[in-house]
């Protein structure tokens, strides 16, 4: 690549990420946080909230359309193409792999937290009370619902999910990542990317999506601990992405985990603890996402530098 088209992909890479957190920041403080006070919580502006920060997932590609536009890069080599030929494994995988491995993750985390495990699925009913809901109002035991709430996340989940997560992973990983890889040795440009995916979070995470509040050293340890979430789950990503050079799986893969992440939270006494499991934000729910990204740097990005 000649110098001057470096420092161009390098003025892409910054506007772009000068878009996508500024409308994120401005539309976070301007908007969600005076409806996610506590006043309009009780008011039932909660569910609104909620939809708002839905619409924060569209910002990074809002940041790939205006970035294309305002440098004139076209949407030539746009890396939305699909690219099923000769892919259908890492198809598979990026639908399939994030299901399995919360999974893996939930069932870890009640053998090492057995006595976190409520056969009765008291926090669900009390979710489905705050809800207006009750668990007398389903024509199915709580047991069957969570089993057909996982088989319909971990089979429909991904397209279910595939307009809202195709905002975001157009823009980290089928706009920055291949920017970002012709500039970077692998291990630094995952590191790079998944602490910006985290910190472009920061202003929800500080509200307590994710994490809650009220925990020691908030909201920086939450910050801290998505942009570790980001970075193990950007590797998985990433590598769907790079082996088919689409975003496509990756945007598959983001439903996948969107769909189901919570499910192990129904199953305990108290909903768990965000930072230990057994959703995979926590690190013991975490653990096999994070032997499949180690296995990942080893195998594939060590020698696709």
């Amino acid at each position: 690549m000649k110098e001057t088209d470096k420092k161009l992909e390098t003025k892409r890479i910054l506007i772009f990420l000068g878009i996508t957190f500024f409308i994120t920041y401005a539309f976070s403080f301007g908007v969600i946080y005076p409806l996610a006070s506590t006043q309009n919580v009780r008011e039932g502006r909660a569910v609104l909230t909620t939809v708002l920060i839905s619409a924060l997932m569209f910002f990074p590609a809002i940041g790939v359309l205006l970035t294309r536009l305002i440098t004139k890069e076209g949407f030539k080599n746009a890396w939305i193409h699909p690219h099923f030929k000769g892919n259908i494994k890492t198809y598979l995988l990026a639908y399939f792999g994030p299901g399995i491995l919360v999974l893996l993750g939930t069932a870890l985390y009640f053998l090492i937290f057995p006595s976190h495990f409520d056969p009765e699925f008291g926090f669900m009913q009390t979710t489905l009370e705050a809800a207006g809901a009750s668990a007398e109002m389903y024509p199915m035991p709580l047991s069957t619902l969570i089993i057909v709430q996982a088989l319909t996340a971990f089979f429909l989940g991904p397209i279910l999910n595939f307009v809202t997560c195709f905002g975001e992973e157009w823009g980290w990983r089928g706009y920055l990542l291949p920017k970002m890889a012709e500039k970077l040795p692998a291990i630094p440009m995952l590191l790079i990317n998944g602490i910006i995916w985290g910190l472009w979070h920061a202003p929800i995470t500080a509200i307590g999506h994710n994490y809650g509040i009220g925990y020691p050293g908030f909201p920086f340890t939450g910050i801290a601990a998505m942009c570790g979430f980001c970075i193990m789950m950007g590797i998985f990503l990433s590598y769907v992405t790079l082996k088919t050079k689409s975003c496509i799986p990756a945007v598959l893969g983001h439903g996948a985990i969107n769909s189901i992440a919570a499910i192990g939270i129904y199953c305990t006494v108290d909903g768990g603890n965000p930072f230990i499991g057994p959703a995979p934000s926590g690190i013991v729910g975490a653990i096999p996402f994070i032997i499949v990204a180690i296995i990942m740097l080893v195998f594939y990005f060590r020698t696709n530098k």
